[in-house]
C-alpha cells in the first residue's frame, strides 16, 4: 500500500497504489483510468475476452514486447519507439501504426480523398499508359493528373508535364499556342509581297 498525494484507490481493487501504477486515460479529470493496471488486465481475461470469443468476434493476442519497443498491428512487428509518432491521447504515448505503415496508409488515404481512386486502380491507369507519362512518353509517372472542374482523373504523369499543364492553367487554348509557339509557327513573318512582311497580329 501506498499513501500520500503521489498514490490513489483502484475503485476495484479498492489497494491505494503508486499512480505509475495506473493507465493514462485522457477522458478522466486526472488523466487516469480509475483501475489499476491488473484489475484490467484480470477484467481482460476473465470477462472481456472469453465474452469477445462467445460472440465469434476476434481478440488479439497480446504481445510482450521489450522495454521501449511497441508491436505494430499493421505490419506485424516489433519496433524500437523511435520508428512511432507521438500521439498524447494514447495510453502509452504513441501511434497506433508505426511510421512506414502511417506513410502507406498515408498515400492510400491522399489518393482515395483526392482523387477517388485506389493504389490498385492507379497502377492500372500507369500499366494502361505502357508505364511511362501519357504525354512526354519517356519519363517515369508519379502525378495523378484530374480535371480541376469536373474531378475525372485523366492520366497519370512524370514531374515535368504535370507540372506544365499546371502552369498553362489547364487551358488547351493556351497548350495549342505554346505548341505552335515552339514549332516556330505563331511569330513567323508572312510574306505578302515581295520585301513586304506582315508580323501575326
Amino acid at each position: 500500500m501506498v499513501g500520500g498525494p503521489d498514490a490513489r484507490q483502484c475503485r476495484r481493487c479498492k489497494r491505494s497504489l503508486s499512480l505509475s501504477a495506473f493507465a493514462k486515460n485522457g477522458d478522466r479529470p486526472d488523466g487516469l483510468q480509475v483501475w489499476c493496471r491488473e484489475c484490467v488486465a484480470e477484467y481482460g481475461a476473465t470477462r472481456y475476452r472469453p465474452r469477445r470469443e462467445a460472440m465469434g468476434k476476434q481478440v488479439r493476442e497480446k504481445v510482450d514486447a521489450p522495454a521501449g519497443h511497441k508491436l505494430c498491428r499493421t505490419c506485424g512487428e516489433v519496433k524500437s519507439h523511435s520508428e512511432w509518432h507521438r500521439n498524447g491521447t494514447a495510453p502509452d504515448g504513441l501511434s497506433t501504426r508505426c511510421k512506414a505503415c502511417r506513410a502507406v496508409r498515408g498515400r492510400q488515404d491522399h489518393l482515395w480523398r483526392k482523387y477517388g481512386i485506389t493504389e490498385a486502380e492507379r497502377d492500372e491507369l500507369v500499366a494502361s499508359q505502357g508505364g511511362v507519362c501519357c504525354i512526354c512518353l519517356a519519363a517515369l509517372p508519379e502525378h495523378v493528373d484530374h480535371c480541376h472542374e469536373t474531378g475525372r482523373v485523366r492520366g497519370v504523369l512524370c514531374f515535368s508535364c504535370n507540372a506544365a499543364l499546371g502552369q498553362f492553367k489547364d487551358r488547351p487554348d493556351v497548350i495549342r499556342r505554346a505548341a505552335a509557339y515552339v514549332e516556330g509557327i505563331a511569330w513567323k513573318p508572312t510574306l505578302v509581297a515581295p520585301g513586304v512582311y506582315q508580323l501575326p497580329s
